[in-house]
């Protein structure tokens, strides 16, 4: 007999988190519990849970060949059939080496420029005292600053545009569902209407870019010059136009909704916890300076506010695999065609790893550092399926904190209530802030 989950869980032990009708993290912590590995029915598919990070390292880095995407990878799965969502492992390293130039973190200190201008004009356009949907100007930087940045060489307003018709799609998905009776609703035919129409219309403006790109010869636009030019041995395109298309909207996509959520989440914290606040704005300012001293190579301030933001609020909050073959996991035997689930948010907060583990405390980071022999601390996952983008999205994080800090001052509304949505991220459902300037 499994155990079932399916739809409503409370946060009343956590000050950030109030009830929220999402997957029921707190009934898997209780029926975990004493449990390294659990069968159970998730959402109506039967798996074997993971709360081991011992475990869940052994499957993503030392034993990685044994496990291959499972059914939420397959989830996202509409947004690219190729490149690094391919089922084919040489495939997807492929294209991760394609994609490395430009995400390596040498490069992304080149990018620190025009992130500080597009965080800038974002925030210049709030007006003192009048609320702001946190969430929905996030979504404009990310976007504006992928786009920006790895899309290289196309004319200002091609630029613009390509940008705002990625935050609309960036929005829609932030708040798809992937548990539950929404998941279902959401899966029915036309039911996803404004995702559709919001993907169709990025997709159809990268495509044009891209045709423009191979009509003129020589012509350089960064990442997709690079999925374009990408040939066998025989000089023959690997990509057809469309799969270009394709692995772009895919690439863009992910590195835009994961910042969005995780800078929704540490600047709402910043309004709750005045004392972080005033460590952080001395912090960044001094390294605004140039005089920031950190003793014995411990992570500064900043750094270790952000470190503690992803450790309770992982945009990617669970993960699936299905073993390939029989396998060995502790002392379970798997057969092949078993799903693999772990949540890095029940992993982020393991009492055993982290004392108090609701609590916002960054500091804890001076003597607690991310585990290099288990899987306790997975923002951007770990092996050879982890986030390539790691050094992009810690560089934007900080310029994002840093300029908007300068800026403003936010707080919620008064009597509001945010609730915490584990859709496609975990993200805060609804986040009106009021900015008072500095």
């Amino acid at each position: 007999m499994k155990s079932q989950t399916n739809s409503a869980t409370s946060y009343s032990n956590d000050p950030h988190e109030h009830d929220s009708p999402a997957f029921q993290f707190s009934r898997m912590e209780s029926l975990l519990r004493g449990h390294p590995l659990r069968d159970l029915t998730v959402d109506g598919v039967d798996a074997v849970f993971v709360k081991d990070p011992m475990l869940v390292r052994r499957i993503l880095v030392s034993e990685s060949k044994n496990y291959g995407k499972g059914e939420l990878f397959r989830k996202a799965r509409n947004l690219s059939r190729v490149g690094m969502l391919s089922e084919d492992e040489t495939m997807h390293r492929h294209y991760r080496r394609l994609a490395n130039p430009f995400l390596r973190s040498t490069k992304v200190d080149e990018y620190v420029p025009v992130m500080r201008g597009i965080v800038r004009d974002v925030v210049s356009s709030w007006r003192a005292g009048h609320a702001v949907d946190v969430q929905s100007e996030m979504c404009r930087i990310s976007c504006a600053i992928a786009v920006s940045t790895l899309i290289t060489g196309l004319p200002s307003e091609t630029t613009e545009a390509l940008s705002e018709r990625l935050s609309r799609l960036a929005w829609e998905m932030i708040r798809k569902p992937l548990y539950g009776k929404s998941a279902a609703r959401a899966g029915r035919p036309g039911a996803s209407k404004r995702l559709a129409q919001a993907r169709k219309d990025f997709r159809d403006l990268l495509a044009v870019c891209i045709a423009e790109l191979l009509d003129s010869s020589g012509s350089s636009a960064g990442y997709l010059s690079a999925l374009l030019s990408d040939s066998d041995e025989k000089g023959n395109r690997v990509l057809t136009a469309d799969e270009v298309c394709e692995e772009a909207v895919m690439m863009l996509t992910a590195a835009t909704v994961t910042t969005a959520s995780v800078m929704s989440w540490a600047l709402y914290v910043l309004s709750t916890e005045p004392l972080v606040e005033e460590k952080l704005l001395k912090d960044l300012t001094e390294k605004r300076n140039g005089s920031a001293v950190h003793d014995h190579g411990a992570p500064g301030y900043t750094l270790r506010f952000l470190m503690e933001i992803l450790r309770l609020y992982p945009p990617v909050w669970i993960s699936c695999r299905k073993t390939l073959s029989d396998v060995t996991l502790g002392d379970h035997s798997l057969p092949a065609g078993t799903n693999v689930v772990f949540s890095s948010y029940l992993l982020h907060r393991d009492p055993q790893r982290y004392p108090h583990p609701r609590r916002f405390d960054p500091d804890r980071w001076l003597s607690t550092h991310p585990g290099k022999v288990d899987a306790s601390y997975i923002p951007f996952g770990i092996g050879s399926k982890g986030c390539i983008g790691e050094p992009f999205a810690w560089q934007e994080l900080e310029v994002i904190l840093d300029v908007v800090t300068q800026e403003w001052k936010l707080s919620t509304e008064p009597h509001s209530r945010v609730r915490t949505a584990p859709e496609t991220t975990l993200h805060p459902r609804r986040l009106l802030m009021v900015p008072q300037p500095r």
